[in-house]
């Protein structure tokens, strides 16, 4: 089994179901998120404002909570954990049939069908030989926008997590998606500093995609 196999895997079961557990939607949560996200938004002109937001790794969906109460748009989540996507869907914050079960490295939505792709949290558990596809898939289903909100090093490091190596990395995330599609247009990127936002110590990077294909 392969790297990005058994981190998948993992994720999908127990592992995954001890995130979920220490991981709550309360109200504390939510606003913290509805804070960060309007933050973000603000680069966006409401003329501009995406129709459509996919979370790409929504877990039990706290982000899509804070969306709900901050945008009109039509929210999607894909998940590879059963339990914690049981638990979005028990919400009722979104439709049951906008929250799939499936992984980012084959996102189950047609070629450019979502305005705005995002992951939050997501990237720095995806070891390099998924990565790429990972990326590729955000690129290939998004529209307009995509954002991602992940730890940020200026070089690669893979960090101990919750005993088990090669399950946390820190990169430069916005650098990659650069890479892999020097079309995209740089709009905004900025810190979120866990002190006075109550969340991780998170680097964000916003850009808008080009009307033309990036290529793989």
């Amino acid at each position: 089994m392969s790297i990005g196999e058994k981190q998948l895997n993992a994720w999908s079961n127990k592992f995954g179901r001890d995130y979920v557990s220490r991981n709550q939607a309360t109200a504390n949560a939510i606003e913290q998120r509805k804070n960060a996200f309007k933050s973000i938004f603000d680069h966006i002109a409401d003329t501009e404002a995406p129709a459509s937001i996919l979370e790409a790794g929504s877990n039990i969906g706290i982000n899509i909570h804070a969306l709900a109460e901050i945008t009109n748009a039509t929210l999607h989540a894909v998940e590879p954990n059963r339990e914690a996507l049981d638990k979005l869907i028990s919400s009722n914050v979104i439709p049951a049939k906008h929250a799939l079960q499936g992984s980012l490295q084959f996102l189950p939505f047609d070629d450019s069908s979502i305005e705005l792709v995002f992951t939050s949290g997501v990237l720095i558990h995806i070891p390099d030989e998924a990565l790429d596809q990972a990326i590729s898939e955000i690129l290939r289903v998004s529209s307009r926008y995509i954002l991602t909100l992940e730890y940020f090093s200026p070089k690669p490091q893979s960090i101990p997590y919750h005993g088990h190596n090669d399950f946390l990395f820190k990169r430069d995330y916005g650098g990659l998606f650069l890479d892999a599609c020097p079309e995209l247009e740089y709009v905004a990127d900025g810190f979120f500093w866990k002190r006075v936002t109550g969340l991780d110590d998170l680097n964000w990077w916003l850009f808008r995609k080009p009307s033309v294909v990036c290529e793989s």
